[in-house]
């Protein structure tokens, strides 16, 4: 089932269910996608672009609800983890930290990289290899790690 389709779906079943934020969260990514889809040339959306729109759904939740938190407002950081953990669901698994590392140092061991400078040959292979699986952030931390910086 494609994700524009079980998105109409859990639409309908929040809807009867009554539960707002879960309603108004899922009509949020459902409008990002729908505009997506209107401003581009027409064709349908593609899994990484569908990835892409809610990996940005995501990390806007997880900023507010740091943002919130700082700020001692715990109903609405609560609100944002509610709405930060609907969009994930719509997300491939999340990986570990531990495979990560191993399949980095696997891609630096294949290029030969051996220093910082190496690092925008190692990131974009890193970035496309766990796009939406794990946090860039982490990503690029592994990698800075592992080439020395």
């Amino acid at each position: 089932m494609a994700l524009t389709e079980k998105i109409n779906e859990d639409l309908k079943i929040a809807m009867k269910s009554g539960d707002s934020i879960k309603l108004n969260t899922i009509r949020s990514i459902r409008a990002l996608l729908i505009d997506h889809t209107k401003r581009g040339t027409g064709n349908t959306i593609t899994q990484d672009e569908e990835i892409s729109i809610l990996l940005g759904a995501a990390k806007k939740r997880k900023e507010a609800f740091e943002i919130y938190e700082k700020a001692g407002r715990k109903d609405l950081a609560e609100q944002e983890q509610r709405e930060l953990d609907i969009i994930n669901s719509y997300l491939p698994k999340q990986i570990g930290r531990e495979e990560v590392e191993s399949s980095i140092t696997q891609m630096i061991k294949q290029i030969g990289a051996i220093s910082m400078k190496d690092l925008g040959k190692i990131m974009p292979l890193a970035m496309k290899e766990f796009k939406g699986k794990i946090d860039g952030k982490i990503i690029q931390e592994i990698v800075k790690q592992q080439l020395g910086g």
